[in-house]
Order: C-alpha cells, then sequence, then structure tokens
C-alpha cells in the first residue's frame, strides 16, 4: 500500500558545517513524500509527481514543515524519574539520586512501565530513533527493547556494565556482564529495528578487565555499538587518571581495550585535548553534544568549533541526557546549544541545528543508510512541525508568508522554531511510515 504527505519538506544532503548552507539544504514548498511499506518511495513536488500516484491516501499539512525524524545521541531511559533534581555536580548527582532510582529497574514492570512513557515522550517530542542507556540490569534491556520493537521505533541501548565505584546493589561482574550481554545481542541487534550498544557507564565505574571484555564483546560482534560517557567533568576525568595511571588521557582509556571505533558513541566530550579529538576524528567515533546537561549540573561549555574542525572532524549528535539534561524536546535542546557556543564566541545557525538533529545524528550513529533524510530507499519516519503554535510565534512568523517560498524565510522561521519551539509545536510524528502520535 502506499501512503502520502504532502506539505513543506526540509532536509539536508550534506553537511552544512563544510559546505555552503544552501547547497545543503534540500526545501520543496510544495512537496509530496512517497512511503511504501514504512519506506520512502519517492519525494518531489506535488505537481511534478502526483498525478503518478492517484490512487495514493495522502495526509496534507499546508502551513507546516515536514523534517526527517529528529535523532537524539545520548539520553538515560532510568532517569526520567529523576530529571530536576536539585544541588549536586556529576558525580555525587550520580550518587545521590541516580543509583538509587536505577536499582529499581530490577524489577521487569517497573523498567517496562518507565520504557513505554519514555517512548511516548520521544514521540510526542518528534524524537524517532535514539541512543539509549538502560541500567545494569539484563531485564531493563529486555523491557525497553520489546516496547521500542512494538512501536517499530530505531532505537540503539545496551546493557549498562560497572564493576567498580557504585553501590553494591548495582555491580555485576566482568564474566557476568559478559554472559548477559552476549544473551541480548543475540536476542536484539537487528531485531526489527532494534541495534544493540555495549556500554559500560563509564571508566571510573568499570575495571581494566571489563573494559577488555566490553572490547572483545565488540570484536566477537562487529555490528555492535559502543556507548559510554567520556570527559564530562573536571573531577571525572581527575579520577579516571588516577585509576589508570599508565593511561596520558582519557581516550586513552578508552584505546586501550579496542572501545574507540567508528560505531562509538561518547556522550559529552567537554574536556578534550586537541589530541584525543584528533583521535576520536581518525576513527571516526562520535560525541553527543548535550547543552541541558551540561549546563544543568555546571559541567562545562562544548566546543562545537573544535569537534567539527576541517583539520580533524568528529560526527556530532545533540543528546538531551535525560535526566541531567532537563527536556525531552531536541527543539529545545538546540535553544540551549545556541546560548552555550554564543558564550564561547561560536554561532549555530538554524541549518546547522537541525542537520545535527536529523543527518548530521543519523552520520554520528553510522545509520545514514537508513534514516537521516528524505532519499528514496530509506526509513519513513517523519515529524511534523508547527511554527505558529502559541500566539508568541504566531506574533513572530507574521510576516513570513505562507507557504514559505524561498531559503532565507525558511531559515528565519527554522531559528525562531529553534528558539521558541518545543513538544507543543509537534503536530505529528511518524514511525516507518506509520503516524505514532498525533498532537490532536
Amino acid at each position: 500500500m502506499l501512503k502520502g504527505i504532502r506539505g513543506m519538506f526540509l532536509d539536508f544532503v550534506d553537511d552544512p558545517f563544510y559546505e555552503d548552507e544552501k547547497k545543503c539544504v534540500r526545501f520543496l514548498a510544495d512537496g509530496l513524500l512517497v512511503i511504501e511499506n514504512g519506506t520512502i518511495k519517492e519525494l518531489g513536488l506535488y505537481e511534478n509527481i502526483f498525478s503518478k500516484y492517484r490512487n495514493c491516501q495522502v495526509d496534507h499539512y499546508p502551513g507546516y514543515l515536514i523534517l526527517p525524524g529528529f535523532i537524539d545521541a545520548h539520553v538515560h531511559y532510568s532517569q526520567m524519574k529523576i530529571i530536576a533534581s536539585y544541588g549536586k555536580k556529576l558525580l555525587d548527582w550520580l550518587g545521590s539520586y541516580v543509583f538509587p532510582e536505577e536499582n529499581k529497574f530490577k524489577d521487569y514492570e517497573y523498567a517496562r512501565a518507565a520504557a513505554s512513557l519514555f517512548l511516548d515522550e520521544l514521540l510526542r517530542n518528534g524524537t524517532t530513533t535514539a541512543a539509549v542507556f538502560t541500567t545494569v540490569h539484563p531485564q531493563s534491556v529486555d523491557a525497553f527493547f520489546e516496547e521500542s520493537n512494538k512501536r517499530d521505533m530505531r532505537m540503539i541501548a545496551g546493557k549498562v556494565m560497572m564493576d567498580r565505584q557504585a553501590p553494591h546493589y548495582l555491580l555485576d561482574t566482568t564474566e557476568q556482564s559478559y554472559e548477559e550481554s552476549k544473551r541480548l545481542i543475540r536476542k536484539w541487534h537487528g531485531n526489527g529495528r532494534q541495534l544493540y550498544a555495549v556500554t559500560p557507564r563509564f571508566a571510573i565505574t568499570s575495571t581494566r578487565q571489563q573494559l577488555n571484555m566490553a572490547g572483545r564483546l565488540k570484536e566477537e560482534f562487529p555490528g555492535v555499538y559502543i556507548h559510554t560517557h567520556l570527559a564530562e567533568n573536571v573531577d571525572e576525568i581527575r579520577l579516571t587518571l588516577d585509576l589508570f595511571p599508565d593511561c596520558a588521557d582519557y581516550v586513552k582509556v578508552y584505546e586501550e581495550s579496542g572501545l574507540v571505533t567508528d560505531k562509538s558513541i561518547f556522550a559529552h566530550g567537554i574536556h578534550l585535548s586537541d589530541s584525543e579529538m584528533k583521535r576520536l576524528s581518525k576513527a571516526g567515533s562520535a560525541v553527543a553534544f548535550c547543552p541541558t546537561s551540561n549546563l544543568f549540573l555546571g559541567s562545562g561549555l562544548f566546543n562545537l568549533a573544535k569537534a567539527k574542525s576541517r583539520a580533524n572532524p568528529v560526527h556530532v549528535g545533540v543528546g538531551t541526557d535525560v535526566g541531567a539534561g532537563t527536556t525531552l524536546s531536541l527543539l529545545r535542546t538546540l535553544d540551549e546549544a545556541y546560548k552555550v557556543l554564543g558564550l564561547q564566541n561560536q554561532k549555530l545557525s538554524a541549518f546547522k541545528g537541525f542537520y545535527l538533529l536529523t543527518l548530521g545524528g543519523a552520520r554520528g550513529l553510522s545509520l545514514e543508510g537508513k534514516i537521516g533524510n528524505f532519499d528514496a530507499g530509506k526509513e519513513a519516519d517523519v515529524v511534523v512541525l508547527d511554527p505558529r503554535t502559541t500566539s508568541l510565534q504566531q506574533h513572530r512568523n507574521s510576516h513570513h508568508p505562507q507557504p514559505l517560498s524561498n531559503i532565507r524565510d525558511v531559515s528565519e522561521q527554522l531559528f525562531a522554531l529553534m528558539c521558541l519551539g518545543d513538544e507543543r509545536v509537534v503536530v505529528k510524528t511518524y514511525v516507518a511510515g506509520s503516524v505514532l502520535y498525533s498532537r490532536n
């Protein structure tokens, strides 16, 4: 069966950090996206292709912007209940709030309910793919993937590994972690749209033996991801280097265990040296920029210009990092990203911002062949946005003609959406061609 979506389409065909922005943007003022069995069959101007699809059922969204589904590069589904917890830096925050909450995920039904709410909240915010931390409990992974699989969402997740520097009730062992992770990989990696990430929490909570075991899993199952934290907080870095005195820097800790790869996702990366950034670039690894989290915990300001330099380019996605992050809205997260960069005399244009949420995020997660834009053959994850949801937005955008007809007006309206938007602007969220969230 064919189905269609008609309206103003915007996506990206290249990286605006390195090429002329206007050449990277594909904008159709009145386009038709044709979907067949959850996959994009064709995108074109409505007037040019509608005659080929006269029998196609079409959802029409006049005046709305239609983009690829958003991609969250780093988030914890197990931490929603402790979002907005007061007054701690990273390491104290983990001990006071995170670890006690994560212990509850030993109960499968608790984990399943949390996963269901989390995924529905993602959809309400226009997010269709995410790299997700679970907990040390294998049932937290099963619960998450079962709920994600039900919704046919493309998700990356894995069992957290911790064999030290955490409460006894959350510790596993190297052998236990290996066996449980192996079972979960075989069960879930490539099961529908589910993908597995080997997930040591961070260097502090894993011995060298456990990190080496994580590297061994990556060797045994080359298609899986590595997902962990890196250089988020200065006290964390100091303790990491105390625990691994033979390593000159934080990246070296992971390199020694074979964890710096072209399918590695490193959350934060705030305090990285030039050498560390260069080595991540050479490996093809990705960094998740989490501005709301970094501001909330006072961790620091991510240097996007350094990460996206021409000399040593690193893949970058944007992460909400809930619960240290204070919202699951990637629009609100972009607003904070703009401010974080402004404090460093850097600018984040609307096109660069939305690139990071879509094709840039897909490239960072090695998924550009499946999601990220509206190329034929890709999975039909789509978000429909209303740039005039609130009275303030209506006033702000009242001077723009509808539909938008030129790239300058598109850029201005996108930037206003980036600064003023939140979950309220999301009209519909499609996953594999099916509507899974509707505002009305």
